[in-house]
């Protein structure tokens, strides 16, 4: 006899994922931490430059609005 639960969409549907959850080949300590290094050395750097155009185009629109 068939589970009662075996026809639920909701419970198969969490079955699945349990299933295919123990087939994922998780990183190791030291990729996880060389590629967040990676992304929060990128994020610095990005930052950096956005603001050193912002702050370069604010200087240069203070200029432009003092010569009119």
């Amino acid at each position: 006899m068939k589970n009662k639960f075996s026809n639920n969409i909701l419970f198969r549907f969490f079955r699945e994922a349990i299933i295919e959850l123990k087939k994922v080949v998780w990183p190791t300590k030291k990729e996880v931490f060389k590629k967040t290094t990676t992304v929060v050395i990128s994020l610095i750097v990005i930052a950096i430059i956005v603001g050193a155009i912002d702050f370069g185009l604010s200087e240069l629109i203070k200029v432009l609005i003092n010569l009119v």
